[in-house]
C-alpha cells in the first residue's frame, strides 16, 4: 500500500475540481473529515448489531469453534476486498461507489450495462442490510421488553417496532451533514468504549465462564430436526461454511466510505484510508465482542442504505426525481423515504417464516459483495481503463484483486445454500430466489428497455429539466470550464422553489490525478 506524492500534489487544488473531472458538480456539502468518513463506515459495519443479530444462528450452525475461527478467516479475506475497493475509490471518488466504478472501468460501449447491473445489486444489498439491522434492533427491543415487563410481542408487533426504528432513521437523515457529524462522534464512542465496557461487564458478571477449548474448538450442528442436521446429511464442512454468515454479514457496509466521499474533504486520499481502517477496526472490535460473549455463555444447550440511492437516481437508475436535494435539509429526503419503505417491505416475509430474517442477511451480504466484485474484476479484465489515484497497492494490486474475486464468488454460492434440515416452505433459504428476481429484473429490464435510455450518468438535455425562471431568481446557471479527458465540460445547477438539482454533463472523460 502506498500514497503517491505526485498524485497528492495534483489533489491539493480542489475536491470539487476532481469531481468535475468525473462529470459532476458539488451538490452535497463537503464537510466531513477522515474521522467522520471512518466513523460512518465503522458505525454501519456495527459489529455489535451484526454479531448479536445472528448469534443464535452461529451457535446452531457450527457452534463456537466455527464462529471464532470463521470470524478470523472471513475478516482476513474481507481486508483483500476492502483494499481492492480502496484503490478504486481513490481513483474514482464519487458517491455512486461500485456502480459508477463499473461505469468508468468498462469499455465505453458497455459502460452503461455494467453500471446498471452493479447498481441494482448494490441497491438490493443496501436495502437488505438496512432491513436486517433495523429488524435485529426491533427483535432486541422485543426481547428487552420481555425480560423487563414480560411482554411477548407477536411477529406483527416486531414489524411495527421496526417501522418506528426506520422512522427515527429518516428523521436523523434529514439533519444537515454538519449536524450529523456529532451523531458520528457519538456512534464511534458507543461502538468502541461502549461495547468494550459492555463486554467487560458481561465477563465480570458471568457466574460461570466457558473454557478456551469450548470457545475455539466446540463444534455443534443444530441445523436439523431430530438431531439429523446437515453435518449428517452432507458433512461438517458444509455446516462450517454456512456458519461463516455471521462473520461476513457483520463485515458489510464499508462502501459507505465511497458513498460519502462527495461529502469528505481530501476524498482521494482520506476516503480509502477510512474504508480500510473501518474494516480493520471492526475486525478487532468484533472479535473481542464475539469471544467475550462465547466465554460468557451459561447454558449452551438452551441458547443454541441513502447516498448510493441518491447517486443512482441522479444517473437515472431508479426513479429520477429521487435524487432531488431538499433545499431546507440539504439532503436527498425522497431517497431516504424510498429506502426506508423498501427496507420495511423486505422484512414482511418474517411474518410467515421463522428463517426469513437469516435470508435477509444473506441477501444483504451477497447483494453488496456482488456489487463490490464487479468493478474489482473489471480492473483485471480492463486494466487499461484503471488510472490509479493517490492510494495504490503497487505490484500486489492484481493478486489482491484475484483473491477478492475468488472470495466473493465463494460466499455468493455458500450463502444461498439451505441451512436447516428438512427443507420446507418454512425453512427454505429464499436468498437464491430473491437474488434471482433481482438478476432477472436487472438483466431483463436492461435488454428490453433500459438500454434505450440509461447511459450510466445523467445526460438529459437541459430543456427537459429547466423549470420556468421565476422573478425571485430561483433558476441559477453555473458555467464551469474544466478539463475532462481533454474535453471542455459544461455543468449546471438548477434550483427550484424547494429543491436543487445538479445536472452533470454528458462527457465521459477520465483523467489520472
Amino acid at each position: 500500500m502506498q500514497i503517491s506524492p505526485a498524485s497528492l500534489q495534483g489533489h491539493k487544488g480542489s475536491d470539487e475540481v476532481r469531481l468535475a473531472e468525473l462529470g459532476y458538480g458539488q451538490a452535497l456539502r463537503r464537510e466531513w473529515s477522515l474521522l467522520h468518513n471512518f466513523g460512518a463506515s465503522f458505525s454501519i459495519i456495527s459489529v455489535i448489531t451484526g454479531i448479536t443479530s445472528l448469534f443464535s444462528y452461529g451457535l446452531n450452525t457450527g457452534g463456537p469453534g466455527v464462529m471464532s475461527w470463521g470470524f478470523i478467516v472471513v475478516n482476513f479475506f474481507t481486508l483483500f476486498v476492502g483494499a481492492s475497493m480502496a484503490e478504486i475509490l481513490s481513483a474514482i471518488p464519487t458517491s455512486g461507489g461500485p456502480y459508477f466504478w463499473a461505469y468508468m472501468l468498462a469499455p465505453q460501449q458497455h459502460a452503461p450495462f455494467y453500471a446498471w447491473i452493479t447498481g441494482w445489486f448494490n441497491l438490493i444489498g443496501q436495502i437488505a442490510v438496512t432491513a436486517g439491522v433495523d429488524f435485529g434492533l426491533a427483535k432486541f427491543i422485543s426481547v428487552t421488553a420481555h425480560v423487563c415487563r414480560g411482554y411477548n410481542p407477536s411477529a406483527g408487533a416486531t414489524i411495527g417496532i421496526m417501522a418506528g426504528v426506520l422512522f427515527t432513521h429518516v428523521l436523523a437523515n434529514m439533519f444537515s451533514v454538519r449536524n450529523l457529524r456529532y451523531v458520528i462522534y457519538g456512534s464511534i464512542m458507543l461502538n468502541t468504549l461502549g461495547i468494550a465496557c459492555l463486554c467487560i461487564a458481561v465477563l465480570a458478571t458471568a457466574s460461570n465462564r466457558q473454557t478456551a477449548s469450548f470457545v475455539f474448538a466446540k463444534f455443534f450442528d443444530g441445523t436439523g430436526a431430530d438431531d439429523v442436521g446437515w453435518s449428517i446429511r452432507a458433512s461438517p464442512a458444509y455446516v462450517a461454511v454456512c456458519g461463516i454468515l455471521i462473520a461476513q454479514y457483520t463485515s458489510v457496509g464499508y462502501d459507505a466510505s465511497a458513498h460519502l466521499c462527495e461529502e469528505t474533504r481530501k476524498a482521494v486520499r482520506d476516503a480509502p484510508i477510512a474504508m480500510l481502517c473501518a474494516i480493520a477496526g471492526s475486525a478487532v472490535m468484533g472479535f473481542f465482542v464475539l469471544v467475550a460473549l462465547l466465554f460468557s455463555i451459561q447454558d449452551f444447550e438452551r441458547m443454541s442504505n441513502s447516498r448510493m440511492m441518491f447517486a443512482f437516481a441522479r444517473d437515472g437508475g431508479i426513479p429520477h426525481r429521487l435524487h432531488i436535494i431538499d433545499r431546507h435539509f440539504k439532503a436527498p429526503v425522497r431517497t431516504v423515504l424510498f429506502g426506508a419503505i423498501c427496507s420495511l417491505l423486505l422484512a414482511l416475509p418474517s411474518l410467515g417464516s421463522a428463517v426469513a430474517f437469516y435470508g435477509t442477511t444473506s441477501i444483504a451480504t451477497i447483494g453488496l459483495y456482488i456489487s463490490y466484485g464487479i468493478p474489482i474484476s473489471m480492473t483485471l479484465v480492463y486494466p487499461y481503463n484503471f488510472k490509479r489515484g493517490p492510494f495504490q497497492l503497487g505490484g500486489a494490486s492484481k493478486y489482491i484483486a484475484v483473491v477478492s474475486c475468488l472470495w466473493i464468488g465463494f460466499i455468493t454460492v455458500v450463502f444461498c445454500l439451505p441451512t436447516f434440515n428438512p427443507v420446507t416452505s418454512q425453512t427454505f433459504n429464499y436468498t437464491s430466489v430473491a437474488l434471482s428476481i433481482v438478476g432477472i429484473w436487472a438483466f431483463g429490464s436492461w435488454f428490453f428497455w433500459a438500454n434505450k435510455w440509461f447511459t450510466g450518468r445523467s445526460d438529459t438535455p437541459e430543456s427537459n429539466h429547466e423549470p420556468a425562471e421565476s422573478p425571485s431568481g430561483n433558476l441559477h446557471r453555473l458555467q464551469s470550464a474544466q478539463i475532462a479527458g481533454g474535453k471542455k465540460i459544461d455543468s449546471k445547477i438548477t434550483v427550484s422553489h424547494d429543491f436543487e438539482v445538479y445536472h452533470p454533463p454528458s462527457t465521459r472523460g477520465f483523467t489520472e490525478i
